[in-house]
């Protein structure tokens, strides 16, 4: 497996892996909530026609990586500046998908110097008040309320999860084929692939690697203040949303893009959620991104 670690200033592990071309343009990838550093079974060829190099980063509590208590979003800012000085990269660009986007959003209002791009993939939004909005599709807002009122049910919840990947996977690999009503048609076609399906389970096993109290700290961590507003990232902001997502309400993606000074918008109008899995998807981002790269 693509398995790399360095160790922070503050005695913490980093894990992350490496795909595409070595060499090439350097591209943070910053998973969902759950998720890790596995990205794809092998490599990504697409990465590497294009020169792309993509650094898969495993957050605090996930995979590799060792917790960081009292986590804010701002403060892996400082992970990524030194994973950036450890690979040589003077500048760099991040991708965010999920609840990764808020993580992305944040190391790029925090490090304006480095960062050359940032792209948001079906992004997670601020919520107003602490609370999800109520475009989000009741199971996904569900466990939000879960995870701020009862978190100790929330965590069982994960536990089953976590006992099932890890010793029933071909168990969870049909639960995921099942998709649900709450997803679009998009995403329910989407867990049919075999491919994504495999990857799935890799990418889940990494992420439960340690235990379920990760994905409880971050599930948190995103129902509160971002601790900086969106209208303050400098940087040019590419964003890549399904009109059809119902994880990330569309509608909260286009109101926050209107607050956001340099943005390049994408909405596809029959995909969902998972647009990093379709892989014409996921060439036209990295197409778009390299050109974005030379022309800014």
């Amino acid at each position: 497996m693509n398995e790399n670690i360095m160790v922070l200033s503050d005695g913490r592990q980093l894990g992350y892996s490496v795909y595409g071309d070595l060499e090439g343009i350097p591209l943070f990838l910053f998973h969902g909530t759950p998720g890790s550093r596995v990205w794809f079974t092998e490599d990504d060829l697409i990465a590497k026609e294009l020169g792309i190099c993509l650094i898969a980063t495993d957050r605090p509590g996930y995979g590799l990586s060792d917790t960081k208590h009292n986590l804010k979003l701002l403060d892996y800012a400082e992970d990524m500046e030194e994973l950036a000085k450890h690979l040589k990269f003077g500048k760099f660009s991040v991708l965010g998908v999920s609840g990764g986007g808020a993580f992305a959003a944040a190391v790029t209002f925090a490090l304006p110097n480095k960062i050359d791009i940032c792209i948001l993939v079906g992004t997670a939004t601020p919520f107003k008040n602490g609370k999800p909005p109520k475009t989000m599709s009741n199971e996904n807002r569900l466990a939000f309320y879960l995870t701020k009122h009862f978190p100790f049910l929330l965590k069982l919840i994960e536990k089953s999860k976590k006992k099932i990947i890890d010793q029933k996977p071909e168990l969870y690999v049909e639960n995921l084929k099942k998709g649900g009503s709450y997803l679009s048609d998009w995403d329910n076609k989407m867990l049919l692939k075999d491919d994504v399906l495999e990857n799935g389970v890799l990418h889940s096993k990494e992420a439960y690697r340690q235990g379920v109290d990760g994905v409880i700290d971050e599930s948190k961590l995103l129902t509160k203040d971002w601790g900086f507003k969106v209208e303050g990232l400098t940087r040019p902001v590419i964003i890549w949303h399904g009109e059809k997502d119902t994880f990330s309400p569309v509608v909260e993606v286009k109101n926050m893009s209107k607050v956001i000074p340099n943005v390049q918008t994408h909405y596809l109008e029959e995909a969902g959620h998972f647009l990093t899995e379709s892989e014409e998807v996921w060439k036209s981002i990295l197409v778009n991104f390299k050109e974005s790269i030379f022309m800014s």
